[in-house]
């Protein structure tokens, strides 16, 4: 079967390390490239267990990715935003696909980088250029180049709302409040994220300033507020997601039609079935409304780092080189029991 070479730059992060893995054993691709500064000279069997050819790939520092992804059809960026910035553009003048797992490209309005991300967008002209990648809502077209890979909170907050929005089966005002594990945060060394402060606590964090906000309500194409809290788990999201009832409107059914071809997402009878165990470890999205004829509450769930970050990329991959969808995804085994 032939291959497509492909690469990973920041391939130690939770994110990258996960994409590692699936594209390990992705039955089209070769894995070519493995970029990262703090595993740099050793091999991929050791630090992150790939089996086959790939664990023998060793890690490249980030100085090099560059020369060497000019080799690959493709290419993951799991970097922080600052760092897509400087490598996707070239590697999109290069004629490399890029799939970027950070937010540097989701924002298509650039007057909101200042805020929300710290930054002025010095790349605004490739805004109108990347595709931004929720298969289920927006098909990713083949032949994509530059492909932004929504956040995991968005993820699961447009999944949840943005049918109902569409069917025009809710109204205003939308709520989300959503829990995601410490993965979330990424593999730096912080005091707040360490053991001892996370565990057998529950709290809210950037409110009002989370700059997943902006990029949802852009999905939704609605204002929403939205409150993000640190769950004492490792990975794993769980969005509830509140709105009013359009007159004679079924959630559910709405769920069902619209939900019907999509291999990833598991429309459940009722919100009190949605689990953390029922995703993590998967692509999948699970998600169920219930109503009482005025509020609706819609719960989603996922995998942070799968569908909400890289068995979503890989997704993202697989439409816009003209494979099938599911391909490297559907032998993911969830981790209950």
């Amino acid at each position: 079967m032939q291959t497509v070479p492909v690469g990973i730059i920041g391939a130690s992060g939770y994110s990258g390390l996960e994409a590692s893995r699936i594209l390990a054993v992705h039955p089209f691709v070769e894995l070519r490239l493995l970029a990262s500064n703090s595993w740099a000279g050793e091999t991929a069997a050791r630090r992150a267990g790939l089996p086959g050819a790939a664990g023998k790939l060793k890690y490249a520092p980030q100085d090099q990715a560059i020369p060497l992804a000019r080799e690959c059809a493709a290419v993951f960026l799991a970097t922080p935003a600052e760092a897509s910035l400087q490598v996707a553009p070239i590697l999109y003048s290069l004629g490399v696909k890029v799939i970027d797992l950070s937010g540097a490209f989701r924002l298509r309005d650039a007057s909101l980088y200042p805020k929300h991300y710290g930054f002025d967008h010095p790349q605004a002209d490739l805004l109108s250029k990347a595709f931004y990648g929720l298969p289920e809502l927006s098909r990713t077209p083949a032949g994509a180049r530059l492909i932004a890979n929504p956040g995991c909170y968005p993820t699961a907050a447009a999944l949840a709302l943005a049918p109902l929005i569409e069917a025009g089966a809710v109204q205003g005002p939308f709520i989300v409040d959503a829990a995601s594990g410490v993965t979330g945060a990424g593999r730096k060394a912080t005091e707040e994220m360490s053991f001892a402060e996370v565990d057998e606590d529950f709290r809210a964090y950037r409110v009002l300033r989370h700059q997943h906000q902006p990029e949802i309500a852009q999905t939704l194409g609605r204002p929403l507020t939205f409150t993000a809290h640190l769950l004492p788990a490792k990975r794993g999201i769980l969005a509830t997601c509140y709105a009013r009832l359009a007159r004679g409107a079924d959630p559910q059914a709405v769920y069902l039609h619209k939900y019907a071809s999509s291999p990833f997402l598991e429309v459940l009878d009722s919100p009190d079935q949605v689990s953390l165990k029922g995703v993590v470890g998967t692509n999948k999205c699970q998600l169920a409304a219930a109503t009482d004829g005025e509020t609706v509450v819609a719960i989603a769930a996922l995998d942070n780092l799968v569908k909400g970050a890289a068995g979503q990329a890989v997704q993202n991959l697989n439409l816009a080189m003209g494979w099938p969808e599911t391909a490297g995804l559907d032998n993911l085994r969830g981790l209950h029991p």
